[in-house]
């Protein structure tokens, strides 16, 4: 068995990512001494899409946070993309259902190959 030692990445997903090369590493953290501080900054990023109950709502969020924990920034970011895939589309959905987002709907279809019309 060969050790590979893991560090916990705080990544930024921004709503037009198209892959792992959109995502941003905000912070890496080495220890659990240093994850305390990385999870506080974590929910400060995502403070924004929470409503009035406390609750996380992907469709609130301007952008998506995700907390990684891998052994290489690589490996972070791809991981990253693809958990935050699902919330990046149900974002986009909702933006072209309530605001008529042009943009979004360009995203969606080019980068996602989801349909969606005006």
């Amino acid at each position: 068995m060969l050790y590979q030692e893991k560090f916990f990445y705080l990544c930024h997903v921004p709503l037009s990512a198209e892959g792992p090369k959109d995502v941003e590493i905000v912070r890496k953290a080495a220890d659990s001494n240093e994850f305390s501080s990385l999870f506080e900054k974590y929910e400060e990023l995502r403070s924004h899409a929470f409503n009035d109950d406390g609750l996380y709502s992907v469709i609130r969020a301007d952008d998506i946070y995700v907390l990684i924990r891998t052994t290489t920034p690589d490996q972070a970011e791809s991981e990253a993309f693809e958990e935050a895939k699902a919330g990046l589309i149900t974002n986009l959905e909702h933006r072209v259902m309530q605001n008529k987002d042009k943009n979004a709907v360009a995203i969606l279809r080019n980068v996602h190959n989801v349909e969606l019309s005006i």
